[in-house]
């Protein structure tokens, strides 16, 4: 029983990761936290279910879902974030992703109704804890695709000078407003892996992101929102942790698991701010 309990965490970590690691990324390029990435999943899940229930099949379906949601977030930042970043602070920008939420919710809402869907599984044959496994391994080679592009290639440099330093990157000659974009191409694909990974354990409707969103924060912030390994790693402490805690803490059980990554969330925000695999911010006197 703990080990169909760890493998099932690991696969709902697996989804957590992608969208924790969704949020680093927007962070990193524009300094703020995106609210409405759990939307922008959820909308691209919708897309991947409508394929899919269309005739195409699952694993054509995630990558032409995950194409799509890159596009729809590069239109975003063009759009929308580019508009506003030169003359707004950043409290213009965490409202305007807010703003971004509550459309794409009520989007979503009035193409699909808020009927409960079940999202069809990728391995319907498959025990849950292997299942669950499998999925966590789709998860991890897509993820180290992208840390591969990000560490081995020109583009990955140029996206971490970018993402160091802005200013400096742009007296070097970089594009930085294609580099931006490419950045917040990258976070809606892969929070669209993270929504289509955990539909299945899931009901497909309008709200499904939202309780996923708060783990999400819990797994950036107990990493470190400056850290994409941290994301990562901390995406999976965190599904394993709630799903141990909901199995063996009585007190717990399925209706309180929400509050394991609040309980993350404060402790981290006590004893490491930073995170565990973030670094902490240094002033100059």
């Amino acid at each position: 029983m703990f080990g169909q309990q760890l493998l099932e965490g690991l696969g709902a970590g697996a989804g957590y990761a992608a969208l924790a690691l969704a949020l680093v990324l927007t962070y990193r390029f524009t300094g703020i936290v995106n609210f409405a990435q759990g939307e922008l999943a959820m909308l691209a899940t919708y897309v991947a279910w409508q394929l899919v229930v269309s005739g195409m099949p699952y694993w054509v379906a995630l990558p032409v879902t995950v194409a799509l949601a890159f596009s729809a977030g590069v239109v975003t930042e063009r759009l929308v974030i580019r508009r506003l970043e030169s003359g707004a602070g950043e409290v213009t920008l965490v409202v305007t992703t807010i703003g971004l939420y509550v459309l794409v919710n009520a989007l979503a809402t009035l193409v699909w109704t808020a009927a409960l869907r079940a999202f069809p599984s990728p391995f319907p044959d498959s025990p849950p804890g292997l299942a669950a496994l499998a999925a966590a391994g789709v998860a991890g080679a897509v993820l180290g695709a992208l840390a591969l592009v990000v560490r081995r290639t020109g583009l990955g440099l140029v996206m971490r000078a970018v993402a160091a330093d802005a200013r400096s990157a742009r007296l070097s000659g970089v594009r930085v407003g294609r580099v931006l974009a490419l950045g917040w191409g990258a976070a809606a694909a892969v929070g669209a892996l993270s929504g289509v990974l955990l539909a299945p354990t899931l009901f497909l409707e309008p709200s499904m992101m939202t309780g996923v969103l708060v783990y999400a924060f819990a797994a950036a912030t107990l990493g470190g929102f400056d850290s994409a390994l941290g994301a990562v790693a901390g995406g999976l402490a965190v599904g394993v942790s709630e799903t141990l805690a909901g199995t063996y803490l009585g007190f717990v059980g399925a209706d309180l698991k929400i509050a394991v990554p609040l309980v993350i969330v404060v402790a981290v925000l006590l004893l490491r701010p930073q995170g565990l695999f973030g670094s902490a911010p240094v002033e100059r006197a």
